[in-house]
């Protein structure tokens, strides 16, 4: 089973900033692009970034979203977590974006993802084929 890894190396109130790869199960490691999440709010629904940990991942039809999209099971007191498309942390709901930098796009000071809709073009393209694989998330 694939795994798709995000190691944290910045976490605020507001945002989490991360890197983000996908590990194949003959053990190579592939770059996908950087992640942004909300900042650590206790586990907070909707307000938080996920909590550090290995969950399940699967692809699931979203109807917000109109597509297959990852969504992660098994995060505590939590549903709903999703890996999807962009840029600014005020967009995420609890959910990961995924981007191919960090970079301030609109100039308020915080750091946004770039690309993020090819960033998550790749996650699909390297899971292809798979319904069923985990994240591991990590602070660094």
């Amino acid at each position: 089973m694939k795994t798709v890894i995000i190691d944290r190396f910045k976490v605020t109130h507001d945002y989490s900033l991360g890197v983000c790869y996908v590990k194949h199960e003959d053990g190579v490691v592939e770059y996908i692009g950087k992640s942004l999440e909300r900042g650590w709010r206790n586990n907070q629904s909707r307000v938080s970034c996920v909590p550090e940990g290995v969950y399940p991942l699967k692809l699931e039809y979203s109807s917000r979203f109109k597509k297959k999209l990852w969504e992660l099971y098994g995060v505590p007191n939590r549903s709903e977590c999703k890996l999807h498309s962009a840029n600014y942390w005020r967009q995420l709901n609890g959910c990961i974006a995924l981007g191919n930098k960090h970079k301030d796009i609109d100039g308020d000071g915080d750091p946004d993802v770039t690309s993020s809709r090819i960033a998550m073009r790749r996650l699909h393209k390297v899971l292809e084929g798979n319904n069923l694989a985990r994240i591991e998330i990590n602070n660094k």
